[in-house]
C-alpha cells in the first residue's frame, strides 16, 4: 500500500470522525486534506505504478469500469480513495450518488457544471427538463474540486492530456441521492444503471440487421416506435438515429414517435441531435492527440457560443488572439479526402467545383466571417451559402452562435 495514500486516508478518517461522519462536511473536508498535502506534489507517479504492480499488499480492488483503469489506494467501510487514469476519457454529463472531492494529479481537463431546470419524471428511470450550463473552467494539475451527491453537482470532464490522472476521495454511497442520472443535453436525464434487458437485446438485434445491411431495418424500427412506450421508444431512437439518417428514414420514424407521445416528445429531436454532435466530437479524440486541438474539441462540445469560447481560449493562452488561435487550429485540422477537404466533420460541398487551394481559402474565409475577424468575407458567405450550411451543421456550430 502506498504510504502517501495510507496517511491521507487516515487523516480524512480522523477528521471526519470528529465531525460525527456528517455527509454535509465531507466534500470540504476531503478537499482541504488533499490541498494540504497535494497528491500532485507528493506522489511520484512512476514509483506509485511500480509499487502497485510489484507489491501484493494493496487494498481490495473493485470491479468498476470507471477510469482507464481505476486503482483503489485506500479503503475504509465509510469511504475510499481511488486513482483514475484517463487515456481517452470524456465523461458523460452526470451526477453522483457519492460525495467527496477529486484532485488533478497529472494532466488537465475542461470541467463543465450544469443545472437541470424544471425536471419532471416520466418514469423512475427517465426525466425531462432543461439542462443549462452553469460554469466552465480549465482544471490544471494540482486543482482540487469538491463533489456533492445528488443534483447539486451535475458536471462533466473532458481530459486534455494523455494520460490524465485524478485522485478521488469519496464515500461509497450516500443514501437517498439516486438515481445517478446521466444527462443528454438539452432536455433528457436517464438512469444509466437501470438494466432493461429486453431493450438491450432488441438494440443488439438491430445491430445484426444493420451489419447485414438488411432492407427491413427501417421498417422494423418503424413498427417498434409505433408500439413502444416513451422510455423504450426514446432508447430505440437514440440507438438507431445514425443508421436511420444514413438510410434517409429518420424524419419519418421521428414523426411517428412525436405523434404517439405528443408534447412529451417535443424535446426529443433537439436532444438526440445534440447527443449525436457530442458523440461525434468525443470520437475525434481517438485520432487527435494534440493537446491544443483537444482543448478546441472540449470547447466545441461544451460551450454554446463563440464569445465564451474566445474567453476560455484567452484564459488558457493569454498572449494569443483567440480568433487567430481558432483560425490556426482550423487550418491545422483541415484534411484532404478522396472528395475534397474536411474540417473536423464538415466536408467541403461536392456541388462547388473548385480546386483544393480554393476550398481551403473558402473554408477559412467563412470561419473568419463567423468570428467577425474579416467582415469583408461576407461576400464569400453570400456567394457560397452551402459552405456556411455545412459548417453550421457540423461540430463547429458554436462558432456561428
Amino acid at each position: 500500500m502506498n504510504p502517501y495514500f495510507e496517511k491521507l486516508g487516515r487523516t480524512v478518517l480522523e477528521r471526519w470522525r470528529e465531525q460525527n461522519f456528517s455527509l454535509e462536511v465531507f466534500p470540504e473536508l476531503a478537499r482541504i486534506a488533499m490541498d494540504e498535502a497535494s497528491p500532485s506534489e507528493n506522489v511520484d507517479l512512476e514509483e506509485m505504478i511500480h509499487e502497485f504492480l510489484t507489491n501484493d499488499d494493496q487494498p481490495l480492488q473493485g470491479h468498476s469500469g470507471f477510469g482507464q483503469p481505476e486503482l483503489v489506494a485506500f479503503n475504509d467501510s465509510r469511504f475510499y480513495i481511488q486513482i483514475l487514469f484517463w487515456m481517452e476519457g470524456t465523461t458523460d454529463i452526470h451526477q453522483h450518488e457519492f460525495s467527496g472531492a477529486f484532485h488533478v494529479m497529472q494532466g488537465s481537463s475542461v470541467h463543465s457544471e450544469f443545472v437541470f431546470v424544471g425536471a419532471q419524471s416520466v418514469t423512475p428511470h427517465i426525466r425531462t427538463g432543461e439542462l443549462r450550463l452553469k460554469q466552465i473552467e480549465l482544471l490544471e494539475t494540482g486543482r482540487t474540486v469538491p463533489i456533492t451527491s445528488g443534483q447539486e453537482c451535475i458536471h462533466s470532464l473532458f481530459h486534455l492530456d494523455t494520460p490524465s490522472v485524478t485522485v478521488v476521495v469519496r464515500t461509497h454511497h450516500d443514501p437517498g441521492t439516486g438515481p445517478q442520472y446521466n444527462y443528454l443535453p438539452p432536455h433528457i436525464a436517464i438512469d444509466p444503471i437501470h438494466a432493461d434487458s429486453l431493450t438491450m437485446r432488441r438494440k443488439q438485434l438491430l445491430d445484426v440487421l444493420e451489419n447485414l445491411d438488411h432492407p427491413s431495418y427501417a421498417l422494423q424500427v418503424n413498427e417498434m416506435i409505433e408500439s413502444l412506450d416513451f422510455e423504450r421508444g426514446f432508447h430505440t431512437l437514440h440507438h438507431a438515429m445514425d443508421r436511420l439518417q444514413f438510410l434517409g428514414e429518420w424524419e419519418s420514424v421521428l414523426a411517428i414517435f412525436q405523434e404517439k407521445h405528443g408534447n412529451l416528445a417535443k424535446r426529443v429531436p433537439a436532444t438526440l441531435a445534440e447527443n449525436l454532435r457530442r458523440e461525434t466530437i468525443s470520437q475525434m479524440r481517438y485520432h487527435i492527440d494534440n493537446p491544443e486541438h483537444r482543448f478546441f474539441l472540449a470547447l466545441l462540445m461544451n460551450v454554446q457560443n463563440s464569445k465564451d469560447i474566445q474567453a476560455l481560449i484567452t484564459e488558457r493562452y493569454p498572449d494569443q488572439s483567440p480568433n487567430e488561435t481558432i483560425l490556426r487550429w482550423a487550418e491545422e485540422l483541415i484534411e484532404p479526402t478522396d472528395f475534397g477537404l474536411t474540417l473536423l466533420n464538415a466536408a467541403f460541398p461536392e456541388t462547388i467545383e473548385v480546386d483544393i487551394d480554393t476550398q481551403f481559402d473558402l473554408l477559412i474565409d467563412t470561419l473568419k466571417h463567423a468570428l467577425n475577424e474579416s467582415p469583408e468575407s461576407n461576400t464569400t458567405t453570400a456567394e457560397y451559402p452551402e459552405i456556411h450550411a455545412v459548417l453550421t451543421s457540423s461540430c463547429l456550430r458554436p462558432l456561428f452562435c
